[in-house]
């Protein structure tokens, strides 16, 4: 069943994006099968057709909320570190307050048992010898100095407490906030999954034979597809290859794209090191299910399966594909490299990481696993863009 299904306006895209295609072989086999499986007159049951896209529907807004709930959880994770580090400092602040208030109250009391002011001439008067004289009011003047200090310390420390517990305070409110946002989207994933499943559930035996079928269909178009992509990746390595011998150059610069007028120099040796690390994580991780919201090691969702794959690498990704699809160099599919990263959908809730080939490995959606597949599973006009992120 197709995990994501989209109408897409036509129009042109910037360099590395590809353009609308038209309507694929796979589509009209499921528009055909889907009318022998149409309801009987009379009957109010959805037809398979409308049923397989409002599932895909279903998916792809599932999917786009799990993002939306990365982007909230990482928010919040690194919010309430904020307030932690926050309450930290004001409970150090705190007790350095109260040890300036003490050593002010110390004076104060002080002041309160001797008297405050400058001694009299009565004072002085009693004093026995000139060096008593001279004693005291060098007493006075270092109890002045301290009590100035202790003041100035008191009033600093009260400042600077204040500061950061309104600071605490609002941290606390942003805090509440994403985790709100948190909450939101986790019931917009639960609440669209359940609407599939509950979907599913009501199909008959043959019902999901048909839908079966169509999935293949739609792969077998897929596979061919990426044959295609490879077909003319290959062509252009040779080109580039025969074009350095006769140079008796490297092939470092490339012939043009899928666009036809921009030109990408191929992916240095040092990214190749990096995207074959990346990818033999990848590889490891096939089989394991998809999870919204996990990055490992037991499950993944799709960006973070990329994320892990490329941390593996040494290369640190964002964790939403919101973020991710700007973490690189935007290249033409027609020159997609292994490691580059695959984003579809006009709002990037889905990504993957090519492997050659027209194939990439990917965590499809809920209920699958991680596997190699077709970067057209969901159609040329699904593919956003290729972005090599080293």
């Amino acid at each position: 069943m197709a995990s994501h299904r989209k109408s897409r306006t036509p129009g042109t895209r910037v360099a590395g994006i590809r353009t609308p295609a038209l309507a694929t072989a796979a589509l009209t086999s499921v528009a055909l099968l889907s009318q022998t499986a149409d309801a009987a007159p009379g009957d109010d049951r959805p037809s398979l057709e409308e049923v397989e896209k409002k599932v895909g529907d279903l998916y792809r807004q599932a999917e786009s909320a799990t993002e939306k709930y990365n982007a909230a959880k990482e928010k919040t994770t690194k919010q309430r570190k904020r307030v932690d580090t926050l309450l930290d400092d004001v409970a150090q602040r705190t007790q350095k307050l109260n040890e300036a208030r003490a050593e002010l109250g110390s004076y104060a009391a002080a002041q309160y048992r001797t008297g405050a002011g400058m001694p009299d001439t009565a004072t002085f008067l009693l004093a026995e010898t000139p060096q008593d004289v001279f004693d005291q009011r060098q007493v006075l003047d270092r109890m002045t100095g301290r009590q100035k200090a202790a003041v100035d310390d008191y009033v600093t420390q009260q400042t600077e407490t204040m500061k950061k517990r309104q600071e605490a305070t609002e941290s606390l409110r942003t805090l509440t906030e994403t985790q709100g946002d948190l909450k939101t989207a986790k019931a917009t994933v639960q609440k669209k999954l359940a609407d599939a499943r509950e979907l599913l559930s009501k199909l008959t035996a043959e019902e999901k034979a048909r839908l079966a079928a169509i999935e293949k269909r739609k792969q077998e178009e897929a596979a061919r597809k990426a044959a295609e992509l490879a077909r003319q990746q290959a062509a252009q390595e040779q080109a580039r290859e025969e074009a350095a011998q006769q140079s008796g150059g490297t092939s470092e610069s490339s012939g043009s794209g899928s666009t036809g007028s921009v030109e990408t120099p191929p992916a240095d040796s040092s990214y190749a090191a990096k995207a074959e690390k990346a990818l033999a994580f990848a590889r490891a991780q096939i089989g394991k299910p998809y999870v919204w919201g996990a990055t490992g090691p037991g499950s993944y969702d799709c960006s973070g399966l990329t994320q892990a794959a490329w941390k593996a690498a040494g290369v640190s990704l964002p964790r939403t594909t919101y973020d991710q699809v700007n973490a690189g160099t935007t290249v033409p599919v027609s020159q997609a490299q292994p490691g580059d990263l695959v984003f579809f959908y006009d709002d990037v809730t889905h990504v993957g990481i090519y492997i050659g080939n027209g194939m990439m490995i990917h965590a499809p959606k809920p209920g699958t696993y991680v596997r190699e597949e077709s970067i057209y599973y969901d159609g040329d006009s699904a593919i956003h863009s290729i972005v090599r992120p080293a």
